[in-house]
């Protein structure tokens, strides 16, 4: 320990003593390093056990915190931790000695310093998540303790080495006592998650407890709107954006919020299911954002923008984009009412039709209706994309929704969107994939719908171009001059590829691996998050694996 003197032989034989034997050492120093090596594995930590080492430990706490010894405190909270990592008889000895009421202690002084001593504060939650992992008991009495004072100073810290695993204490009492997660979704326990979002939005980074922590809340559970609308309170206020164009409607804070939640969503898109008030929530924020929204602006990058309220109408419309892709996801239960019929019975269809129509056609149409005298297409629309991918996320909730679903079909073919989806089947440099979805869209608007099938066939081809793609699969465009209708054909000596039919969640993967936009992977340092409910910290303590320094 460099910089610090410890008078040894000031601390009690019942202290000191059976941690100088345990190790077979003959000072503190050197007791504690060889007891944290020892404690990172299964069998160190239940030999540790069987010597009934931890109450020891927690008196050396106790008394290291009184003499105010930093560095030789921060050495035995770590080996705490490591005793608390998985083994039941650890966890359970560490509540019995009221070990939640000591890290609490060590957990007050090091948060209430004017200067905030994030290693103790990250290593004594770190102790508490791992003691939380034991199962409901524990989670009840570390919840008694905590809830809502401490959690809330906790998460006031601007801090993410301490944010992580608070979010991690937080998302296992909840899960594992769903009654918490809705004493944490009211007026008491709001401004804790709000805080935590606060942190992770400024800080720039988001951990997997996090991402976990609010799928728990938000998607698993009916508590985004609440949380949603925390964020518009107190601090968040004072971000707003350019109030010129409207930011000042939404905070920084939600549009981070929709982001993450977007992400979430996307990430375990097979696995869960929006519950209906969270849906119909986004679906109400995406109305009020276009109400807001400067179209007058070209596009100048995808999400985010820097717009409060393109990012919240962006972001928005992805999560509706992923909601409606999940069509009979799961069990309905009886008499519920299905999610995306649920967003079509308000108007969904209707607004993202009329903002299609509004948006000026893609380049490619734009300039040839410009070079020729067919003026029949719209031109005369005023608004601008605001966000790169705008146009592509409008055409795929088309697409999404008409997937066998005929009253969808009707409804467009009946507000004259048929064609409408018919320019959309173009390359866009400022929407990427956009032929991909236009030609999904209207895949799904003509298929076992004869009407709508009747419409294309009437329309007059002018000319047709090269399609190179076409080509590579043995195809060409072939145009009847007499009645202007154009036909598939096989190029002689060539072979056909079948059509593969898809449903929404499948097209979806297929274009993951060619668009990071349209399914997003996220770059985890851990990989809990897609393969399994959450961490495995029962084999090894906090903080482990090697890639986390402490």
């Amino acid at each position: 320990m460099v910089g610090e003197s410890l008078p040894e032989f000031n601390y009690p034989k019942d202290v000191l003593q059976p941690l100088l034997s345990a190790s077979n050492s003959s000072s503190l120093q050197q007791a504690l390093e060889i007891l944290i090596k020892d404690s990172r594995a299964a069998v160190g930590r239940a030999e540790l056990a069987s010597k009934n080492i931890l109450p020891t430990v927690l008196k050396l706490v106790e008394s290291l915190h009184r003499a105010s010894s930093r560095e030789y405190l921060m050495q035995a909270t770590k080996l705490l931790r490591n005793l608390c990592a998985g083994e039941v008889a650890n966890q359970n000895s560490f509540v019995e000695h009221n070990g939640i009421e000591t890290v609490l202690t060590v957990l007050r002084s090091a948060a209430l310093l004017s200067d905030p001593n994030f290693g103790i504060i990250r290593l004594s939650l770190q102790v508490l998540a791992n003691v939380s992992l034991a199962g409901a008991e524990h989670q009840q009495a570390i919840w008694l303790k905590l809830f809502p004072n401490e959690f809330f100073i906790l998460a006031s810290i601007r801090s993410l080495e301490t944010s992580d695993p608070l979010c991690m204490i937080l998302y296992t009492c909840c899960d594992g006592k769903p009654g918490l997660a809705i004493e944490l979704c009211r007026d008491t326990g709001l401004p804790i998650v709000a805080g935590i979002i606060r942190t992770f939005a400024s800080v720039g980074s988001r951990e997997d407890w996090f991402k976990l922590l609010l799928s728990r809340l938000c998607l698993e559970d009916i508590h985004f709107p609440a949380l949603f609308f925390k964020l518009c309170e107190g601090n968040a206020s004072e971000d707003r954006g350019n109030t010129a164009f409207g930011d000042n409607v939404f905070s920084s804070e939600q549009a981070f919020l929709l982001r993450i939640i977007s992400e979430i969503l996307n990430e375990r898109i097979n696995e869960v299911r929006v519950p209906n008030e969270t849906a119909l929530c986004v679906l109400g924020i995406f109305k009020r954002s276009v109400s807001i929204v400067d179209f007058g602006a070209r596009a100048k990058s995808g999400l985010p923008t820097g717009s409060t309220s393109v990012d919240v109408m962006g972001y928005s419309l992805i999560i509706l984009r992923d909601i409606c892709a999940q069509d009979g996801l799961g069990d309905l239960k009886k008499d519920s009412v299905d999610v995306v019929g649920l967003l079509l019975s308000n108007d969904l269809t209707n607004v993202i039709l009329s903002l299609l129509h509004d948006l000026e056609p893609p380049a490619i149409i734009r300039k040839t209706l410009k070079d020729s005298e067919n003026r029949e297409l719209n031109l005369g629309s005023t608004k601008l994309c605001p966000y790169k991918g705008f146009r592509r996320d409008l055409v795929a909730i088309i697409g999404n929704c008409a997937y066998r679903r005929k009253n969808v079909q009707d409804e467009i073919r009946q507000k004259s969107g048929i064609l409408l989806l018919l320019q959309q089947c173009v390359t866009d440099d400022d929407n990427p994939y956009l032929r991909e979805w236009g030609i999904w869209s209207l895949r799904n608007l003509l298929e076992g719908n004869s009407e709508n099938q009747q419409i294309v066939a009437d329309l007059q081809l002018q000319g047709s171009v090269d399609m190179p793609e076409l080509a590579r699969l043995g195809l060409k465009v072939e145009v009847d001059q007499n009645t202007h209708r154009a036909k598939l054909v096989n190029i002689p000596g060539s072979y056909t590829k079948p059509i593969e039919r898809v449903g929404p969640l499948k097209f979806m993967e297929k274009m993951s691996t060619r668009e990071p936009q349209l399914h997003i992977q996220a770059h985890h340092t851990a990989t809990f998050i897609l393969s399994t409910k959450r961490p495995n910290t029962n084999t090894l303590p906090f903080g482990f694996p090697e890639n986390v320094e402490l």
